[in-house]
């Protein structure tokens, strides 16, 4: 603390407020920028929730590249020099704006693309985001030297930076991106970064004045650091608490954003969870809250576990989501809890956050590229709920060298029940019924972290291995485009005999499935069935198509190539390599080997692919693209529209697939369909008569004539309508989509 008189005139604005009023403005800019870029990268990579992930990643990864530049300023360079090069950085910073994505921004379509993706993201916003993310630990420590009366402790300015990051997460779903265009954010956000810089140098020159006239050389003579560092099992301890979190995160982030949309309005909820418990646990009611949620997160667990991950087809999806954020905003609370209490003297400020966010690229990193080559599946999320138990504290505490017998008795009880019983699915009710009551027990463990997080883990392995045996998954594989399984059924056929099925999953929605019958073992099933809309659609013209040029957006298990005639030429357009060497591979599916072998496949996003066709070429577009049970909203906009019409030939029909269970895509569809002067209809289709794999789903049809579609208006095979009037939607466009406008 400077000892020497300052006669330096009362400031115009309190330090406290210019400090934590930047701290605000950067933190509102790193994370209105983080949804943003995200989503303006979406388009080339297919709008998988891999993209968030991956940029969470290279998002970490900056951010320890700043609080360690922050660290070495700080320990390494005097107060003085310190404002000089940071001053100098922030003026060659500017040179940067406006963000954009570099020119010619390809993605590779012939292996992972993080790596690309990472690369882009660097050359768009490194600098700008490297310059935001020192703001925090320098701005904290430069106040640590203010001589304010709070200056002594400054973690409560955390609480504003967070708040701040809190802030921008809610208003780019609900405000930023449903009233203002991406173009416009990026020039929005370029104006704030500005400002910004001009904050803190302002910032830097209220320490400057507060400086004694002594080198800051010679001040860190005369201040020789009088507290040890801290000792490198505590720092450990940092680690551990804050990469649990990061990678509960990202966890999370997949498994919410893989069934509805890879949208920012949902990665942007586990992320607001993340940074509403710094705001609590470094706030001044810390020392209330953090036994609470101690004393909550077990008795939450057991609902969690006895319902979400043992039968979640029993949970509405909405009440399976609160479960998880709220399991997910417990378990971060205690650890974080537990780094605030943790927290070093301010002399150690900047290796504290320094070590977090080394912590935060770690769990980012384990999740995007580690997990994704050791695990078939997301079991990182549950391995991760079962680590942040066994972070509460308390761990050493009583005997805890027998808390793992319980937990390990039951683990070989289940072996042998698993190994010695040919008839394990008689059990599965029983045992079902045992492992709620199993996560029950969990809770009279609750003072034991070790026996807890053992207990928990023996019912999660029990019930992802229960799961993998009932659903009979014959293979399963993870790409960066997410989890690709099939599995074998037994279905009743029409004569009610057992009978065999193969059926083809992404994430938790089935993508196709194939009869293995000799008679049936053709016959498209599921969302493409013969007494379905395109059915119907290929019945109806079934004269007129002998010679049609037609391309298929998303492969699926192949099942559409069992429409094809001998004349016609098709091309599948698909993202992910792996689904075509699945739907390829006759051990599991047929469709493409015994229906039309000789198809094209376009390996890449269908967009970028579909710019380099012909125009005016296809016959037929068929829009079938999904990630789980999401279709990318790149695919659904204005210019996506015209791109398929200027493919198409006058006469031809775009068909397109809109089946989901939690957005109204037919509104979307109507608003383009009326904007652009074209014709469409919708069959919300469902079977009159129960037939094997036969189900409901939804498909419009869009023609540039009325009269295009007139056989299908009229047909008798099913119930074609008009699409919906739409009054109340803003289009969606490559620069504007807002999913909250068309949640069911």
């Amino acid at each position: 603390m400077n000892t020497t008189s300052q006669t330096t005139a009362k400031p115009l604005i309190s330090p406290v407020l210019l400090f934590a009023g930047t701290l605000f403005i950067s933190a509102m800019l790193m994370f209105a920028l983080q949804p943003m870029f995200g989503k303006l990268l979406l388009p080339l990579l297919g709008g998988t929730p891999a993209v968030w992930n991956t940029c969470m990643v290279f998002y970490q990864t900056v951010l320890f590249g700043g609080y360690l530049y922050a660290h070495w300023l700080t320990t390494r360079s005097g107060q003085q020099r310190q404002i000089q090069m940071h001053t100098a950085l922030l003026i060659f910073s500017l040179f940067a704006l406006p963000v954009a994505l570099p020119a010619n921004a390809n993605p590779p379509t012939d292996g992972n693309p993080s790596f690309w993706l990472i690369w882009t993201l660097f050359l768009a916003i490194g600098l700008p985001f490297f310059v935001v993310s020192t703001t925090a630990p320098l701005l904290q420590k430069w106040f640590s030297h203010l001589g304010h009366h709070s200056s002594e402790d400054p973690y409560y300015l955390y609480a504003a930076s967070n708040a701040g990051s809190l802030l921008a997460l809610l208003s780019y779903p609900f405000l930023i991106e449903p009233n203002i265009g991406l173009v416009n954010q990026r020039l929005f956000w370029s104006i704030g970064y500005g400002l910004l810089c001009i904050l803190i140098i302002v910032c830097a020159v209220a320490l400057w004045r507060n400086l004694p006239e002594t080198d800051a050389e010679e001040l860190s003579e005369t201040e020789p650091e009088q507290i040890a560092a801290p000792p490198m099992r505590q720092q450990l301890h940092w680690l551990a608490l804050a990469f649990v979190p990061s990678s509960l995160l990202l966890g999370l982030t997949q498994y919410i954003s893989t069934d509805i949309a890879a949208v920012p309005l949902l990665w942007i909820l586990p992320l607001t969870l993340y940074l509403l418990s710094f705001i609590f646990v470094f706030s001044k009611w810390a020392d209330r809250i953090h036994p609470g949620m101690i004393a909550l997160q077990p008795a939450v667990l057991l609902v969690f576990i006895a319902y979400s991950f043992i039968n979640p087809a029993v949970l509405p999806y909405w009440l399976d989501l609160i479960l998880h954020c709220l399991a997910f905003f417990l378990a971060i609370m205690v650890c974080h809890g537990e780094l605030a209490k943790h927290r070093p003297n301010t002399q150690h400020l900047t290796r504290f956050y320094l070590v977090m966010s080394f912590a935060g690229m770690l769990g980012g990193l384990f999740n995007t590229f580690v997990a994704p080559f050791i695990f078939n599946a997301v079991y990182e999320y549950p391995i991760m709920i079962v680590a942040a138990l066994l972070l509460r504290p308390g761990f050493f505490n009583g005997r805890w060298v027998l808390q793992p017998i319980f937990p390990g008795l039951l683990l070989i009880l289940g072996f042998l029940i698993y190994f010695s019983s040919d008839q394990l699915f008689e059990y599965l009710d029983v045992i079902g019924g045992a492992l709620i009551l199993l996560a029950g027990l969990t809770y009279s463990v609750r003072h034991s972290p070790l026996g807890l997080g053992l207990l928990t883990a023996v019912i999660l392995i029990f019930t992802l291995g229960l799961h993998s045996l009932a659903s009979s998954t014959l293979y399963q594989a993870r790409t960066f485009f997410g989890v690709l399984s099939v599995r074998e059924t037994v279905i009743a056929d029409e004569n009610q005999h057992p009978e065999k099925v193969h059926e083809l999953y992404h994430g938790t929605t089935k993508h196709g499935a194939e009869r293995l019958t000799a008679a049936n073992i053709t016959t498209p099933l599921t969302y493409y069935s013969r007494p379905g809309p395109i059915g119907q659609l290929f019945t109806e013209f079934d004269a007129d198509n002998q010679h049609w040029n037609i391309g298929a957006v998303g492969l699926g298990a192949g099942a559409l190539a069992c429409y094809s005639k001998e004349q016609q030429h098709w091309r599948f357009y698909e993202i992910d390599p792996l689904i075509v060497d699945v739907a390829k591979n006759p051990k599991w599916f047929h469709y493409l080997e015994r229906c039309n072998p000789q198809a094209d496949m376009i390996v890449g996003d269908a967009r970028l692919s579909l710019t380099k066709e012909p125009d005016n070429s296809f016959d037929l577009l068929i829009m079938d693209a999904f990630s789980s049970d999401a279709v990318p909203t790149h695919l659904l906009t204005r210019e996506a529209m015209q791109l398929y019409f200027s493919k198409l030939k006058d006469d031809g029909m775009l068909a397109f697939h809109i089946t989901n269970r939690h957005l109204a895509l037919k509104k979307v569809l109507a608003d383009h369909a009326e904007n652009l002067h074209l014709s469409g209809l919708l069959q919300e289709f469902s079977p009159e008569s129960p037939a094997p794999l036969v189900v409901a789903t939804d498909w419009v049809v869009i023609a540039k004539q009325p009269q295009r579609l007139d056989r299908l208006r009229q047909s008798r095979l099913g119930h074609w309508q008009k699409l919906p009037l739409t009054f109340d939607l803003q289009p969606w466009t490559d620069d504007f989509t807002n999913i909250i406008g068309i949640w069911k």
